[in-house]
């Protein structure tokens, strides 16, 4: 069985937080919220955020237990960017992109 959680928009790069998914993968759900607890990365935050919420989701809505549950998928996809522009000197503009990150995490049975 496979239950998943997502969440949108975040800010970040979308690069970053795949350097973070690589690292969860494959691990139990006990031992990649431990990882990410302890990871200085930015990311990290947000990706322990939804592996909370997709372990929730497993435990309440189909009364899977929790210390059964592995991280059998997790992505990180390009959200859209919001883009602004940076005044400079004698009249020209730099543009500043702010990338936006979609995060969805796959826990299941280790057999699922």
């Amino acid at each position: 069985m496979r239950v998943s959680a997502t969440a949108k928009y975040l800010r970040g790069s979308t690069r970053k937080a795949r350097l973070v998914i690589q690292v969860i993968k494959g691990r139990s759900v006990e031992e990649a919220a431990a990882l990410l607890r302890f990871m200085p990365q930015r990311a990290a935050k947000d990706i322990a955020r939804v592996l909370k919420s997709a372990t929730a989701n497993a435990e309440n809505n189909l009364n899977m237990p929790a210390d059964e549950l592995v991280v059998l998928d997790a992505r990180a996809d390009e959200g859209p960017t919001i883009k602004r522009w940076r005044p400079r000197a004698q009249g020209r503009s730099f543009p500043i992109h702010k990338p936006q990150t979609h995060i969805t995490v796959i826990v299941g049975n280790r057999e699922a």
